[in-house]
């Protein structure tokens, strides 16, 4: 199958791209290199350094390539940038994502694999939150998100797009970029094996789902057949991790003996996430298979290495 991958410079993106060859797809990358990097992208997939924020670009390439599946990966993705510069993340991440799904629509894409998110959910009522929790996004970031996905059951109900829509937990593994607002594991482990003493907003105790890439990459390409079309997906562990368990771990792994520093909670993080993801399981067979202190130590490994 042809595939198109936006963002597949990206963290997630590139370990997509990677599978997808793997499996003897052809595969064409869009990416604008703005937090992604060409180094990440297989030499085996076709390449164009361009922004779905460019919709005559994106038109060329699709009538050149003809995707028969779109996985959509590019994205704005600090939730800080898109609080303080919130048109600048929706001119990203809504309006990007409709010139692709127009693109979709106009050169015969008939399937895609959306990226969305957790934080399309309101203050969870509930832990895990399955996918019929209440949605009342708190932050710009899950607002543009939630966009998308109404814009792509809009498409789907007017043009017959088939889609995916999967709802991420916080995704870590190697190549997370260090420097980033987003990733946390790649971003203490940076600072650890500096040496520099990183820093918890908030008092340590607010709770994430945290997902390895390499259970994400299995998901999407389990959601390139049929089953599932139309529907929405949580891909997580189902486990709630605290901000201090999860830089405890780093410093396990890192073996750098530093305690952590304390700033105020930033705007837009709600307090508790964990994802009921039996709906996945059941409806696509997947089921997350790498442990947490395992994926940590693939970070760690990953970075004494680079």
């Amino acid at each position: 199958m042809r595939v198109l991958v936006t963002g597949g410079a990206g963290f997630i993106g590139s370990h997509i791209v990677d599978a997808l060859i793997g499996q003897g797809h052809d595969v064409v990358v869009v990416d604008d290199l703005s937090s992604g990097k060409r180094a990440n992208v297989s030499p085996e997939a076709r390449f164009y350094e361009v922004s779905i924020t460019d919709p005559e670009s994106l038109d060329r390439i699709f009538a050149e390539e003809r995707p028969e599946l779109v996985n959509h990966h590019a994205a704005q993705t600090s939730v800080r940038h898109s609080m303080t510069e919130p048109s600048k993340d929706a001119g990203i991440n809504i309006i990007g994502s409709i010139n692709l799904l127009q693109s979709c629509v106009k050169y015969g894409a008939t399937r895609l694999i959306f990226a969305s998110t957790c934080a399309v959910y309101s203050e969870p009522r509930h832990v895990p939150m399955e996918e019929a929790h209440p949605t009342h996004p708190q932050s710009a970031y899950g607002m543009a998100k939630y966009a998308v996905e109404g814009y792509i059951r809009f498409y789907s109900d007017v043009y017959g797009l088939r889609y995916k829509i999967f709802r991420y937990g916080n995704v870590f593994g190697p190549r997370q970029n260090p420097s980033a607002e987003a990733g946390v594991v790649a971003i203490f482990t940076g600072q650890l094996l500096a040496g520099t003493q990183p820093t918890i907003f908030g008092d340590g105790t607010k709770t994430r789902d945290y997902v390895s890439v390499k259970d994400v990459v299995a998901a999407n390409l389990l959601a390139m057949g049929d089953v599932g079309d139309g529907e929405v997906f949580n891909i997580a562990r189902g486990v709630e991790v605290s901000d201090f368990e999860i830089f405890d771990a780093v410093r396990t792994a890192t073996q750098v003996g530093i305690e952590p520093a304390y700033a105020d909670k930033r705007p837009g993080e709600v307090d508790r996430v964990a994802l009921d993801c039996s709906k996945v399981e059941k409806r696509l067979g997947w089921l997350p298979a790498v442990q947490l202190d395992e994926g940590v130590q693939r970070v760690v490994e990953y970075s004494l290495q680079t």
